[in-house]
Order: C-alpha cells, then sequence, then structure tokens
C-alpha cells in the first residue's frame, strides 16, 4: 500500500465531513457523557505529583490525577459563560475532561498547574519590550520576575539598547551594553522560582547587525554563565545573502539608527556556528521570515519569541499552548483524521477559553492578549504515530506525513476559530491583519499553530516528545535501593514479542547501546521503522521541522542533534539548510559538547596548590532541616562577602562513627568551598550516595546523609547545580540520561525539566 492509499484518501474524506460548521449534537453528546478510563503509566504518576497535582503545606499531593483534570475542565469551560449561556458550563466541562482525561490533548504547564485556583495565571509564552532607557530596562526585570513568579516565560529582544562604549547624553557616562544588562535579568531570574514548580526561564535576542553582536554570540560560551536564558541570534535575509556571497554588511547603532561599522557576513556566522558546535548556543531566529508571517502587521513588529523559539510575539503579548497527543490518532495502520478533526476543534474552543478566565500578570498583557487572541495548538508523539504507519521517521514518506498531518491540523484549527468568530466574535485586532479579506470575514484567533517542546506533558501523554525522533528504545531506571527497572518502549515491547525475538538479556544490550541498528538479530524492516534521535541525520531533522513549519502559523521547536564527531562545518551546512527551506529558526546540540570545556591550549595545563581562604569572624546563613533513612539532619550553609564558605551537618540522635563522617563531610565541603571550588563540582561528588536506609522527602528519593546535604547545597547554591548537572547530561534529580528538545531539557524517567 502505497502512502496515497494510507494517508491521503482518508484524509479528503474527512474534509468533505467538515464542510458542516460543527459536529451534531447527537454526535457532540455521545462523546461528552463517555467518560474515558485514565491510564497512566508509572513515570506519568511520578510527573503530576511531583509538579501538577495541588499540595498541602507539608508537600503532599491532596488531588488525584482525575481531580486535576475536572479542576482543569470546569476552570476552562467558564469561558462559555459570556457566549453560550451557564447551562452550556456542564456540558463543556464533560467535553474539556474528555479531551484531557484520554490524553488526547494536554494543555500547557501553566495552565494544568493553575487553572481552577487562586494564581489563574494559565500562559506559558511572553514577551517584554527593553528600551533604550534605565526605566525601561528594570521595568522589564520587575515585569518578568512577575510573570515567573506566576509561571511564564519571558523572551526579550536587547537589540534597541546603545552598544558597549556608546555615549550616555543624560549622565555623560559611556553605556555598558546589552551583555551586561542581560547578566542583571539573570540573576533576578534565578531569584524568582516560578510558582515553586518551574524555574524562570528567557529568550534573548539581538540582532545581527547590532555592533555588540560578536559579544553577544560568545556570552554563553562558559556554561555557567546566564544558565536562565537561552540566545538566540536574529538573523535577516539581507545577511544570509551576504554570507552566501561572501559579503560585508552595515552594523547599526540603535540610538543613531546609523551604520557604526562594516563587517565580514561570513566571520559573524562562523562565529555562531562555532559557539553552537561547542556548546549549543546561540540559535538563530530567522527574524524576517517570523515578519513576514505576522499576522498583525498594523500593530507590531515581531521582534523576540518565548524562551524555546516557537512563539513569535509582540511586546506585551502572551499566548497559551496545548499540544495533540498523534499516537492516539491512528487505526488500524491508518490515520483517523475524522476523530482527529474533532480533537483539533475541541482544543480550539478549550484554548480560546483559556484566554477569557486567564488571570494575566500585567494589565497590558491582558489588553493586547485579548486584542490578539493567539493560541498555539501543536502536536507531540509524531514519532509514535509513525512508527504506528509503519514509517521510518528518516525519510520522504515521513515528511510527506507530517506536512498532510500539519496541514490538516492547520486547515481545521482556522476553521474551527471562524466558527467561534462567527458565534462570539473576531480578535479585535481583525481589521488591518492578515485575515481581513472578503473570504475570510471571520476569524477569533490571529494564530491557530505553533508546535511547542512537550517536555513533561508528553511523559503525562506516554507518547514521544513533540515532533522529535524516540529518544531510546530501552532504558534502565533507578528506583528505591538501588534497584534498576527496564523500561522498553511499549510499541517495540508489543512488536519483539509478536514476533518472537523479545528476550530481557536483549532489551538490557539495547538499553545499553541506544539503538537498535546494529541488532541483525532484529527484522530489518524493525529496525528501518524503530530509529532513535542519534540514527537520524541532521538533513533529515531539519527537513521534518520544515515540513511541519510549512504549515504552523508561528514557528516549530526542534532540536537537531549531532554527533560528537561532527564538524563545524556540518552546523554550518544546518544553518543555511534550515534557511532555504523556510524554518523560522534552529537549535542544534552536539552530543556531550557540553560535557567538557574545550581547551585551544596544546600545553599540559597547570594546577597550582591553593590556600583556602580563612574564615571571617562573622558570615551569615541558614539551616534547613531534611529526612533522611538515619533520621533529621539539620545542614548549615553560611557565606561571606566573597561567596558560600562553610556547611554544618547534625544529626540529634547520631552518635559515633556517623556523627564523625557527617562532621568530615562537612569540614572537607568547608575547606573546598573556601579554596575557591565551584558548588555545582562538590555537589557532583556527592548527590547519588547510597547507604541502606534511602527515604522519601517531598516527591523526591534522599538515599544517604551525604545526598541530603548535596541536596540541600542543591536547592540553594548561587550557582545553579540543577542547570549544570543537566547541561552535563544528567539527570540532577534522579542521574538518568536527559533529552534536549527545542531548548528545553528533560529526564523522562522522574520528570526533571528545565527549559534555557
Amino acid at each position: 500500500m502505497n502512502m496515497t492509499d494510507r494517508v491521503q484518501s482518508p484524509a479528503k474524506q474527512a474534509v468533505d465531513d467538515a464542510q458542516s460548521s460543527s459536529i451534531t449534537e447527537k454526535r457532540r453528546m455521545t462523546l461528552v457523557k463517555k467518560e474515558p478510563t485514565l491510564n497512566l503509566t508509572p513515570n506519568a504518576l511520578v510527573v503530576l505529583r511531583k509538579r501538577y497535582l495541588k499540595k498541602n503545606d507539608k508537600s503532599e499531593p491532596i488531588e488525584t490525577p482525575e481531580e486535576l483534570f475536572w479542576r482543569v475542565a470546569k476552570a476552562i469551560a467558564k469561558g462559555d459563560a459570556s457566549y453560550e449561556g451557564a447551562e452550556r458550563i456542564e456540558e463543556t466541562s464533560y467535553k474539556f475532561y474528555r479531551l484531557m482525561a484520554s490524553l488526547d490533548f494536554i494543555p500547557n504547564s501553566p495552565t494544568l498547574m493553575n487553572a481552577g485556583r487562586r494564581l489563574g495565571q494559565l500562559a506559558a509564552c511572553f514577551v517584554l519590550p527593553v528600551e533604550d532607557s534605565i526605566d525601561s530596562i528594570f521595568e522589564a526585570i520587575k515585569h518578568a520576575a512577575m510573570i515567573h513568579k506566576s509561571g511564564g516565560g519571558t523572551g526579550f529582544s536587547f537589540s534597541r539598547l546603545r552598544p558597549e562604549n556608546d555615549k550616555v547624553l543624560s549622565t555623560q557616562g559611556i553605556a555598558s551594553g546589552p551583555v551586561s544588562f542581560m547578566t542583571v535579568f539573570d540573576s533576578a531570574t534565578e531569584t524568582v522560582k516560578q510558582g515553586g514548580t518551574r524555574r524562570g526561564a528567557n529568550m534573548g535576542i539581538l540582532r545581527v547587525d547590532h555592533p555588540d553582536i560578536e559579544k553577544f554570540i560568545t556570552c554563553k560560551t562558559d556554561n555557567d554563565r546566564m544558565t536562565n536564558f537561552n540566545i538566540s541570534v536574529a538573523v535577516t535575509d539581507s545577511f544570509m545573502e551576504a554570507v552566501e556571497r561572501d559579503m560585508d554588511y552595515d552594523l547599526i547603532n540603535p540610538r543613531t539608527r546609523e551604520p557604526s561599522g562594516r563587517i565580514s557576513a561570513r566571520k559573524i556566522f562562523d562565529q555562531i556556528v562555532n559557539a553552537a558546535w561547542k556548546n549549543g548556543e546561540p540559535g538563530i531566529v530567522f527574524i524576517d521570515a517570523m515578519n513576514r508571517f505576522n499576522p498583525t502587521p498594523h500593530v507590531g513588529m515581531i521582534e523576540s519569541t518565548n524562551p524555546c523559539g516557537e512563539q513569535p510575539l509582540l511586546p506585551y503579548e502572551s499566548c497559551n499552548l496545548g499540544s495533540i497527543n498523534l499516537s492516539h490518532m491512528v487505526r488500524d495502520g491508518k490515520i483517523d483524521f475524522a476523530y482527529l478533526r474533532e480533537v483539533v476543534w475541541d482544543a480550539v474552543h478549550f484554548l480560546d477559553n483559556v484566554i477569557e478566565v486567564n488571570k494575566y500578570p500585567l494589565p497590558k498583557i491582558q489588553e493586547l492578549t485579548k486584542a490578539n487572541r493567539k493560541i498555539g495548538l501543536g502536536v507531540m508523539g509524531f514519532a509514535d504515530m509513525l512508527i504506528g504507519l509503519g514509517i521510518s521517521y528518516n525519510s520522504e514518506e515521513a515528511v510527506q506525513t507530517a506536512e498532510e498531518v500539519m496541514a490538516f491540523i492547520q486547515k481545521e484549527s482556522k476553521a474551527a476559530s471562524a466558527h467561534l468568530g462567527e458565534t462570539r466574535g473576531n480578535f479585535p485586532n481583525y481589521k488591518g491583519s492578515a485575515y481581513d479579506r472578503p473570504d475570510t470575514p471571520f476569524m477569533r484567533n490571529a494564530t491557530t499553530t505553533t508546535v511547542a517542546p512537550t517536555g513533561t506533558i508528553s511523559i503525562i501523554g506516554s507518547c514521544s516528545s513533540g515532533i522529535e525522533p524516540l529518544f531510546a528504545i530501552s532504558f534502565v531506571r533507578k528506583v528505591l535501593d538501588n534497584e534498576e527497572l527496564l523500561e522498553v518502549h511499549p510499541l517495540f515491547q508489543k512488536v519483539a514479542k509478536e514476533r518472537g525475538f523479545y528476550s530481557e538479556e536483549l532489551m538490557k544490550r539495547i538499553a545499553e547501546r541506544g539503538s537498535i541498528k546494529d541488532f541483525m538479530e532484529i527484522p530489518e524492516d524493525v529496525r528501518r521503522v524503530f530509529v532513535v534521535s542519534h540514527d537520524v541525520s541532521p538533513e533529515w531533522h531539519i527537513r521534518i521541522q520544515a515540513a511541519f513549519q510549512k504549515h504552523t502559523d508561528n514557528a516549530v521547536s526542534k532540536t537537531i542533534n549531532f554527533p560528537f564527531a561532527a564538524t563545524v562545518e556540518d552546523v554550518a551546512t544546518a544553518y543555511l539548510k534550515a534557511f532555504q527551506l523556510g524554518c523560522k529558526g534552529l537549535t542544534i546540540y552536539r552530543d556531550g559538547s557540553r560535557d567538557l570545556q574545550v581547551l585551544n591550549i596544546q600545553r599540559k595545563p597547570q594546577y597550582p596548590q591553593v590556600e583556602p581562604r580563612p574564615r571571617p569572624d562573622r558570615t551569615t546563613g541558614f539551616t534547613e532541616r531534611i529526612d533522611t533513612g538515619c533520621g533529621k539532619l539539620y545542614v548549615t550553609i553560611n557565606r561571606d562577602e566573597y561567596g558560600y564558605c562553610e556547611v554544618f551537618a547534625q544529626m540529634g540522635k547520631a552518635g559515633g562513627c556517623a556523627y564523625s563522617q557527617i562532621e568530615a563531610t562537612s569540614r572537607l565541603i568547608s575547606l573546598a568551598l573556601r579554596s575557591g571550588v565551584k558548588m555545582e563540582a562538590i555537589v557532583r561528588q556527592l548527590m547519588g550516595i547510597r547507604c541502606p536506609s534511602p527515604v522519601w522527602k517531598n516527591g523526591e528519593q534522599v538515599v544517604s546523609c551525604s545526598d541530603a546535604i548535596a541536596k540541600v547545597l542543591n536547592h540553594h547554591a548561587e550557582t545553579h547545580v540543577a542547570s549544570v548537572a543537566a547541561e552535563m547530561g544528567a539527570c540532577p534529580d534522579c542521574g538518568s540520561a536527559v533529552e534536549h528538545e527545542g531548548g528545553c531539557i528533560v529526564c523522562r524517567s522522574c520528570g526533571f525539566s528545565r527549559c534555557s
């Protein structure tokens, strides 16, 4: 059976069925009254307990997953009140509960966390303006802190700030430049943790024609700097043309808007590529492509995106996101387009209602968000869908499937938005927008589609992340008492048992290697379909991204994975390919590139012995109590004017050997801190050391007194030890391998997640 027979015929049939403006009432009531059975994996339950379920003062969950979905469904259904009448809210609640509890669609994390609760901030993506004045800069920092506290992430363009050493007329001084102010934003973000469950995340963007572009490109070469930022260069079409023709281009001073010099485009491009090859940053945003598809150019131009780059927004605009689980859209080896259509329409209704009931962190954000009403419906489970269709991820069929599926979602999301526009009214900035034409008299939302990273919500949905390939066919997960559980992708396990080649020994061997491409005992057709990320060449990664981008309003978040041995030229080729194929941005990650610092010095490095700085007479600090298998441990961390300088640990009932071991550990930590050893290096040595009596504390396992001390340090250190551990490729909570997805880092074993 060819691709047309398998996919296009159902698509045509579904489109024909979609001519009516809505699903029949009888069909609707059949859907909403049948509550689905909530089928959650152990990993999904871990993530829900750790991040999403309501908790009491002791951080213990006080709601079930079913209650969570009902809480969200009822809160979002209230958005119907102004349009459909209160009598429809109950019916809509059933519809939204079924939509989520079936795991067919899951909204972004702030909606799951905050809907139906006092905070009530439901959007994930925000962009704030940064104008060239101290007042504007620090107002942006204040507003970002408010957004981070409410659970959102922020994007900024620093392109309007005058360059370093430029004149400051009001004080007769000189400017410090965008990069120096970014460090202030970073420090403020570190202070505010998002609602206690999400770390603050930022996107920092600088135009490629800004005079400080070279300093910006290298500002994250040190992995310990700006750990709360993703950074991207806003690249113009003219710059890319200058690169291809090996020409110079103008640098423009944003204060005067006059050229301040010329520089080789190839030189700057090479610097971007080299920095990305070393540690994945900066990314690239094709800013002209984003503005070509800006639906409201009469309102303003796009300058920045959200932290993961997939959501271009105007200053003071926000957007809420949600993802359809494509793995549920396959029936008997075919895509069920009729069912997909129903999910799309219900999801658009859900996301539009979010705009109504959301509690916005700033009046300006509420005003512009409701004026444009942007929503971002995306997908997850694409790799699982391909497996269900018998299609290899790195194939022409996969590219065609990506285009067909996203084109269908785009068409139906527009139809659903038009229906809402007809019944509820167009978005207020419709006049003058890209939709202001006789053939589109109605449109509720300025945008309807975004392909975002799905991180933890794909763990809840038990599907592959976003549009990424599988990360692993099987892996080993560590649980209590150092026990290891073998986990195998359910579709692979099913095929292996049906085809007769399943064995525990084989699955363990696969877990060690990650890929099955070299296991000749596995049938060739199975090896062809079950590919993992590092089996897929960068070209195929980019082609899949471009296929989705072709039918997506906003942008597509995806990580282009490279093997460790990839060259700088390979990365350069990827950037050029992405530009040629119409992508709106690109994020790359070379496997293992953040595991070591690349040294250009050829001689043997010298490591001088150091004398620890003396302990001052007076220090300041705090004491935290943490439960261990041996009893309650009290950990005190003190600091002096240079930073953290000493650690004391004491256990009330401990004596003899246990007491001396705790004291010895504390003294050695203190000695290391006053000798200049970074906190993250200390944490890496202590975290995970096990004793025979582990315990659970606030959803995480404490496996020894040394591990307990490391966890206290990890929670409070200013050097972002959790971030560093994740950058190193290991989860800071459980030690399992982490996935890099569109600027996010996710552990599918325990649910740890960090963006930027």
